[in-house]
């Protein structure tokens, strides 16, 4: 296609794929909802437009409706605002985290990962196995879903919500694929992970997010890139998918007791750097006025699944979900 679509023209096309087939008269009221001031002059004129392109195609007295090349450039276009979509759905959840870590009370935000009626033991057996590494603890919450089972266990993006109530502002820069070892000053074997205490030693991938059309995490799992299963296996190392976020210098020590004590009660790895420090750095080191903070917690979880083969599906943004209910993994069950 010689030119792009601007961003108006892909939200027609997601109005048309939605309700096809669709008239000028609905699809202007439909975009003045959506707060665009246009008239349907304006719709017909766009209308035409994607005609020509053959993106759309008229049906005789009931509207227009997608082309099998409109419903391809839907799926490939749309990058600014599939983009904006996630960054708005990050925004909102994290601005609504009411999460104490000191307390260990309020809401955090989940992941999900939804498993079969088959399959629910051996998630949770998983998840117990994941808790009694260095990852731990692992607190993961149950419902149901159709015939299925939803295991939620606590997002990493929680942090960002639990920093931003009070008042400290952390950018997300990355999401990352970092190498975990149960020992990092000996490549020998784990015996019992449980007795070591992990690190993060390098960061073999770094993804922003700022040209991407879906979260990173989700993007990094379904190319099963990571290896939590060495966790339990007890070998080094083990691929992990984290995050990475600056954080003001100037309140610094405020985010590492939050960061500490949240990874306390909710598990995951902890990387806190000054910019004047050593590294791992998944990029560049930060600039002096910022500090380098790297956590990862309930997508660790959901990549173990994935790696399984247990987890049907899965969401990294699944909501907002009390502490309360969810409960350590050992403990958890199922209802029959």
């Amino acid at each position: 296609m010689a030119e792009s679509l601007d961003r108006r023209s892909y939200d027609l096309l997601r109005l048309i794929d939605e309700y096809e087939p669709i008239g000028s008269i609905r699809l202007v009221d439909c975009m003045q909802r959506r707060g665009y001031s246009i008239k349907g002059r304006t719709v017909r004129l766009a209308l035409s437009e994607l005609d020509d392109r053959g993106l759309t195609e008229k049906v005789p007295g009931k509207g227009r409706r997608l082309t099998d090349a409109g419903r391809a450039e839907l799926d490939r276009g749309d990058i600014h605002g599939r983009r904006e979509r996630v960054r708005a759905r990050i925004a909102t959840l994290t601005s609504q985290v009411t999460y104490d870590p000191f307390e260990d009370i309020g809401e955090v935000i989940a992941s999900a990962v939804t498993v079969s009626e088959a399959d629910a033991d051996a998630g949770l057996e998983a998840l117990s196995a994941l808790a009694d590494t260095p990852i731990g603890p692992v607190p993961v919450a149950t419902e149901r879903a159709g015939d299925d089972w939803r295991l939620l266990v606590p997002s990493s993006l929680t942090l960002d919500g639990v920093l931003l109530s009070r008042g400290i502002r952390a950018d997300l820069e990355t999401a990352a694929l970092a190498e975990y070892r149960l020992d990092p000053d000996s490549d020998a074997v784990s015996t019992d992970p449980a007795d070591d205490e992990g690190a993060i030693v390098r960061y073999t991938d770094a993804i922003s997010g700022e040209r991407s059309t879906m979260d990173i995490v989700t993007l990094l799992l379904e190319a099963r890139r990571t290896s939590a299963t060495r966790l339990i296996e007890g070998t080094d190392p083990a691929l992990l998918v984290v995050d990475n976020r600056e954080v003001p210098l100037v309140r610094y020590e405020e985010t590492r007791d939050l960061s500490e004590t949240m990874r306390d009660r909710l598990g995951g790895i902890l990387d806190l750097r000054r910019p004047r420090e050593s590294g791992p750095f998944p990029l560049e080191k930060p600039t002096w006025d910022f500090a380098s903070l790297t956590y990862g917690a309930g997508e660790i979880a959901l990549s173990l699944l994935v790696e399984e083969g247990i987890a049907a599906s899965f969401e990294t943004l699944s909501g907002l979900v009390p502490r309360s209910e969810f409960e350590s993994a050992a403990i958890a069950v199922v209802e029959e």
